[in-house]
């Protein structure tokens, strides 16, 4: 019989006590509750990262590091407090990722496929708009004078981001070119066009959908012969070149790749927009390092420039890939991209302070992957279950999803994997329902955060509960009764009756 290899020190119960204890100890320590006001809120959202997936990329990490790798930390493990968020969409028991945004991002319940409008807009209808827009906490903030930034691997016009900025009853219409023409004709904007009308100013932009800004069939700067990338936009419009015109006087720059992103001194940028691929970014296993920023090389640029402004800054950091390595199937790609968002956690952590930074990290909702099967200690993620199946005689992957492309049959049979490099990259892992594209999963999501008022996040929630929160820990948005005393420390208790007196004071705080 072979017995897995594990550390000698783990046989000896002093260990496990120790290790316990000092556990113990570091838990009493947040009896004190950190109850100051935050002056900079950052939210990571994994997109598509449900809990299966949080823990395969904490063994993962571990591997990358020659460690067995379940006994490794997350970024996101250290955080102290954790709870659970609701996902299901107001007409949808498995969400998807606009409907679960609106949630996220404005505090209020959305029907799937809308982003940043109440459930009675209906999707697709664009008469369903007007009147039923709600607004995000990004807007919230860049109303209290911070300043607020959007960073993600995706299309900056994808669901995640979108809800921060857009009001839209179809998350797929990106620009004009993907639109009905009547809803155009009925005066429903496309999301590229509000990414720039809707918020004046928001400081930064960093993703991809390049293509989006552009008229249709203008060639693109990186890829100029490949009409898949040239410009969608019917309406001829330039929206970069109308950004740039009117930041002109503004310390506002334009960059579309890695190497003018780097070249750029954060001290002397206000604004940025940088729009690095015409469509989503690559996966960062397939990432070309000299043209494409990484997601911490984004979140890095982005702070900086943010943390400038003394009231504080907004920033939605979205690991928007996660998502999109799960619906193909690709567990490899899907789970290096959750470790590589959370690179940027721990990187963000560095560049600024618990005592003034609430950090949220969270997912929109999950995804029907899981991995199991009586694996050993240390077995590699992506390896097999250490046994055969014993109906059909034939070895599995210790990932697996529930639906997607990875089903395959072979003569009337489950495939034989073992003729397979089931470790490479762009691996299928089997699926117990053929699908051209895995689904979500409807289970609850891990919500982690720490920083002033972290403690809120404590429970199992609705997922729309996410931005009240933030948005009271920083005395922005609807509920700022409780932002009374001048210590930086918010106190509780008193709320000052007379919003005379609370309108002086906020003078006083500026």
């Amino acid at each position: 019989v072979w017995y897995p290899q594990f550390p000698d020190q783990e046989k000896d119960p002093l260990f496990w006590n120790t290790w316990a204890q000092r556990t113990l100890k570091n838990a009493l320590t947040l009896q004190k509750l950190n109850q100051n006001t935050a002056k900079n809120l950052i939210l990571f959202l994994g997109d598509g990262m449900g809990i299966p997936t949080v823990t395969a990329a904490r063994i993962l990490k571990g591997q990358l590091s020659r460690q067995s790798g379940e006994e490794t930390q997350l970024e996101m493990d250290n955080f102290p407090f954790v709870a659970l968020s609701k996902t299901y969409n107001t007409n949808a028991q498995v969400a998807d990722s606009a409907g679960t945004a609106t949630a996220f991002l404005c505090g209020v319940k959305a029907n799937e496929g809308t982003v940043g409008v109440s459930a009675a807009a209906v999707r697709s209808q664009c008469n369903t708009t007007q009147g039923n827009e709600v607004t995000s906490i990004l807007r919230w903030a860049k109303e209290a004078g911070k300043s607020v930034g959007i960073v993600t691997t995706t299309r900056v016009n994808h669901a995640t981001p979108s809800a921060a900025y857009a009001h839209c009853v179809d998350r797929d219409w990106y620009s004009d070119g993907e639109m009905p023409a009547e809803a155009v004709q009925a005066g429903c904007k496309d999301i590229a066009r509000q990414l720039f009308e809707n918020i004046p100013n928001i400081d930064v932009i960093m993703g991809g959908g390049r293509k989006y800004m552009f008229p249709q069939n203008q060639s693109d700067v990186e890829y100029p012969g490949e009409k898949k990338h040239f410009g969608t936009r019917i309406d001829r419009r330039n929206l970069v070149e109308e950004w740039n015109n009117r930041m002109k006087n503004k310390n506002a720059h334009y960059v579309w790749n890695k190497k003018e992103l780097l070249s750029l001194n954060p001290n002397s940028v206000d604004y940025i927009l940088g729009l690095f691929e015409p469509g989503d970014l690559p996966y960062d296993l397939e990432r070309n390092n000299e043209t494409d920023p990484s997601l911490t090389e984004m979140v890095e640029v982005a702070i900086k420039i943010l943390k400038k402004n003394p009231r504080g800054f907004y920033l939605l950091v979205e690991g928007g890939r996660i998502d999109h390595g799960h619906h193909d199937g690709k567990a490899k790609q899907a789970l290096h991209e959750a470790v590589e968002m959370d690179r940027a956690i721990g990187h963000a952590g560095l560049m600024t302070n618990i005592n003034d930074t609430m950090t949220v990290v969270t997912a929109d909702h999950s995804h029907m992957f899981n991995f199991g099967g009586y694996t050993p200690r240390g077995n590699t993620i992506f390896g097999l279950a250490p046994m055969l199946s014993d109906v059909d005689q034939k070895p599995f992957t210790a990932i697996l999803y529930g639906n997607g492309p990875g089903f395959k049959v072979m003569n009337g049979l489950r495939e034989n994997i073992s003729t397979l490099d089931y470790e490479e990259n762009n691996y299928k892992a089997q699926s117990a329902v053929p699908l051209s594209m895995e689904t979500h999963g409807g289970e609850d999501v891990a919500v982690f955060a720490k920083g002033p008022m972290a403690h809120l996040l404590h429970g199992v929630h609705e997922q729309n509960y996410i931005p009240h929160v933030m948005a009271y820990a920083a005395c922005i948005g609807q509920n700022r009764d409780h932002c009374m005393s001048s210590s930086g420390a918010s106190s509780l208790s008193a709320a000052l009756p007379s919003l005379t007196a609370l309108l002086t004071f906020t003078r006083f705080l500026c």
